[in-house]
């Protein structure tokens, strides 16, 4: 395979019903009456943006293990959150690819009425041009595949168009995004185009903008119930593992920065911050406590799917072996077993702050 579509894992990204897993606390009944939810961010939300054209004919479309693991098909954590509520299946409120890659044709795309799961894979927080964007090529090979990469700010907006500039107020609402301005801004510094320090500069005035977003748009616009999860620490995944240790300590500083300034523009605004950072932390120190077999190597064999990443990934290109408790599908992205221990860990959040 060619070294740059091996690369692709770096940057694209990928559960059972919680219940259905058994990693909950067991059916709950939620105290508030949600009418459904609404997710904003990127692949690690992402219910299916790409599940079109080679990629949907191949299984794929969700940057996880596709299809039906142990005979339970797999979701993602907001998918899981939205079973566990008794409410809609998220479905993507937009698809389509800009593919110029032969065997992976262009699709349209498309808005789709009634659906609000807005995260795309590839999208920033607030720059059009992220990850796999037809945009970057050929300087970039990987954004042949075309990705739409709508970043968090145009996501919102586009809700806020669709539901007359307001949030009614009974949906539960979720955010997570951070990880591409990560990889956009890693790989100027590697091109020599920006300094470390210009480079953690820039995740944290991303984290800024994150918290105002969900201060002006969100929560000014009627939100109650706001659910924003923190950039987990990306230096704690098989991508970092493979970089040398100054690269590792400068991928972990830009996590923290901006999950810092996200934190520091949320102080004082009436929304649920969940710490990702420190669970996944947590998850690379002590494993075992998680029943995770293993945190550094990913599930998905990538030399047998189509291009290296999760988004294509399904039980026929799993790795050989017992994969079920590995922590990630590919080098960024989460297995099913992983996507349910963070649905887990959102439950638990909402449950102590009376919100479940």
């Amino acid at each position: 395979m060619n070294k740059n579509w091996r690369f692709l894992a770096v940057y694209l990204t990928a559960a059972a019903t919680l219940a259905a897993c058994g990693g909950g606390d067991g059916d709950q009944t939620s105290k508030i009456k949600y009418s459904n939810l609404v997710s904003f961010g990127d692949s690690l939300s992402d219910v299916g943006t790409y599940g079109v054209s080679t990629i949907k004919a191949v299984g794929g479309g969700q940057y996880n293990v596709n299809g039906t693991v142990n005979a339970v098909a797999s979701k993602n954590w907001t998918e899981l959150l939205a079973a566990q509520l008794g409410l809609p299946a998220p479905c993507p409120a937009q698809t389509g690819l800009k593919s110029v890659i032969p065997n992976i044709p262009a699709a349209p795309v498309l808005n789709k009425a009634g659906c609000f799961g807005y995260a795309q894979g590839g999208s920033r927080v607030t720059n059009n041009i992220g990850i796999g964007n037809i945009a970057t090529y050929p300087v970039d090979p990987t954004g042949a595949l075309g990705q739409l990469t709508d970043p968090v700010l145009n996501q919102i907006q586009r809700h806020l168009a669709a539901s007359g500039g307001s949030f009614k107020g009974d949906e539960l609402v979720t955010l997570l995004a951070g990880g591409n301005d990560v990889f956009v801004n890693l790989g100027a510094v590697a091109a020599g185009a920006a300094t470390p320090l210009q480079a953690v500069t820039a995740m944290g005035t991303a984290g800024g903008e994150l918290a105002a977003y969900v201060k002006n748009l969100i929560v000014a616009k009627g939100a109650k119930y706001v659910v924003v999860v923190n950039l987990p620490n990306v230096s704690k995944t098989p991508f970092a593992y493979s970089l040398d240790a100054n690269t590792q300590g400068l991928i972990q500083l830009m996590s923290s920065t901006f999950n810092e300034q996200l934190a520091k523009g949320l102080n004082g605004v009436d929304v649920l911050l969940i710490d990702a950072y420190a669970q996944s932390n947590d998850q690379a120190a002590r494993p075992a406590q998680y029943s995770l077999s293993n945190v550094q190597v990913p599930a998905c064999d990538l030399t047998k799917t189509i291009f290296a990443s999760s988004l294509v990934c399904s039980p026929a290109t799993l790795a050989s072996g017992d994969v079920s408790k590995y922590l990630f599908a590919d080098g960024v992205h989460l297995t099913p077993y992983g996507y349910q221990l963070l649905a887990q860990f959102v439950s638990k959040n909402l449950a102590a702050k009376g919100w479940l």
